[in-house]
């Protein structure tokens, strides 16, 4: 198979001979013939972004293509990157972008046909470069979403390499296990040949479409030592700065080199608080446990909704008590730890859920003005302030209030969210009582005394 084959008919000077060109056979660790690939020559596409944040400093949106815009392609999502930017992000990414196999297919995104293509469905690899340069002169990075797990059944990969996938003793392909996925086939993560093939194929997309890194699907179940090998990879791309960021929640994909996790244990704990009625100290306890293993400005990436969660579970305002719970939620998945992730048309307050395959609804823009109101000027006033970014937080939350402060240098900032949807009284604690702040959101002093009333999900965030 050849890799990049769409560059190539884009005029690239591009050779990538991953699966190609062999110079040389030795046996994996699953005794089975492997080929050592040569070494790929790929031409830059455009000029390395310089604007990519900080990894502390990023706020990101997860583009779903196919419900983003009425055409569902990369022009669609193009011709909204002044909105998105306007919303207050730095850094979106794109849902799968290759070929879906069509050998017992769903219809799934994350059944990769073809690593190293378009999607036709989306547009061409000129339309994917148009996008990202267009993100990039709006100070926007591009990260894309990467499927390592499994491929489509007629990927090319079943037939010309069957020993990189996992097969049983009778030698037949098996899809994931323990899992229902089978529209997809197993890869056999101890076969090295697969491996170099697979990074080769991610790393190319860093110089084919200039992009500034990648979501990690499914990242947990993959072992530890690729994940180190394929970041490792990546971070020799000198020329780039690449966020990465792992769907998992394992504590060692900080130490393989991960920017972020994913905060599968913090949406679960708004699920607790707002639906089951659990204290809202239930977030507290997340904060340490989701950061096990990160070291320096390592993040957990924390979020309201997803592409899974929302066709699943339903949206924000259907799952979190209206429009107030939601956004009440929202401030504390943005503020309190970590960087904050926003699903296409959670700002714009949707009520009907973008289900699986993603093709049945459309996101409506505009429809609920207010929402996206609230999301600017609480990103914007996140954006205005180092503390609220990634300040070091002090929990001082009550069973019906999530309450912190937040300290970077000689700010602080003070976040108090009420959980429930009925009036909650606040009893601040003696070290911030009779104290005077100034409101982040609307401006102007606020004199904090002993007691805060806070009307049904209701929030403040003051600082000083």
């Amino acid at each position: 198979m050849s890799f990049l084959k769409l560059a190539i008919q884009h005029s690239l000077a591009i050779t990538i001979a991953a699966v190609g060109t062999l110079a040389g056979c030795k046996k994996d660790n699953a005794n089975t013939t492997s080929v050592k690939p040569t070494q790929p020559t790929i031409e830059q596409y455009g000029t390395p972004f310089a604007g990519v944040p900080n990894r502390e400093d990023v706020v990101l949106y997860q583009v779903n293509m196919r419900a983003f815009s009425q055409a569902g392609n990369f022009a669609g999502v193009t011709a909204r990157l002044d909105s998105i930017r306007a919303l207050g992000v730095n850094v979106i990414y794109l849902m799968p972008i290759y070929p879906v196999g069509a050998e017992k297919s769903v219809n799934s995104p994350y059944a990769v046909k073809d690593y190293s293509a378009v999607n036709p469905e989306f547009g061409t690899l000129a339309d994917l470069r148009t996008l990202v340069d267009a993100a990039h002169a709006r100070g926007l990075s591009v990260m894309l979403d990467w499927v390592a797990n499994h491929t489509s059944w007629d990927n090319a990969w079943v037939k010309t390499h069957p020993d990189w996938y996992l097969r049983n003793a009778a030698g037949v392909i098996q899809n994931p296990p323990n899992t229902n996925y089978t529209d997809v086939a197993q890869l056999n993560f101890n076969n090295s040949a697969m491996r170099l093939a697979m990074i080769a194929a991610m790393k190319s997309w860093v110089y084919t479409a200039n992009v500034d890194g990648f979501r990690c699907d499914y990242a947990d179940t993959q072992p530890s030592d690729f994940w180190k090998q394929a970041v490792d990879t990546l971070r020799n791309v000198k020329t780039h700065k690449l966020l990465l960021l792992a769907e998992g929640t394992r504590g060692n994909h900080f130490g393989e080199g991960f920017d972020y996790t994913f905060g599968f244990n913090f949406y679960g704990g708004f699920w607790d608080v707002y639906r089951r009625g659990a204290a809202a100290t239930t977030f507290d306890a997340l904060n340490a446990s989701e950061y096990a293993g990160a070291t320096g400005t390592q993040q957990v990436v924390r979020y309201i909704t997803n592409h899974d969660v929302n066709g699943s579970d339903g949206t924000p305002v259907a799952l979190f008590g209206g429009e107030a719970g939601a956004m009440s939620a929202f401030v504390i998945a943005s503020c309190y730890k970590g960087v904050p992730m926003i699903y296409n048309g959670q700002e714009a307050g949707m009520t009907t859920a973008i289900t699986f395959p993603f093709t049945t609804v459309k996101v409506a823009w505009g429809a609920h003005p207010g929402v996206t109101r609230a999301y600017k000027q609480l990103l914007a006033a996140r954006a205005s302030s180092a503390a609220l970014r990634h300040g070091t937080p002090t929990a001082y939350s009550t069973t019906d209030v999530c309450a912190f402060t937040k300290t970077a240098g000689n700010e602080q900032v003070l976040v108090l969210v009420n959980v429930r949807n009925r009036t909650a009284q606040y009893s601040v604690p003696a070290a911030l009582a009779n104290t005077t702040w100034t409101d982040a959101l609307q401006g102007g002093a606020v004199a904090v005394g002993t007691q805060v009333a806070l009307p049904a999900y209701g929030y403040r965030i003051l600082k000083k």
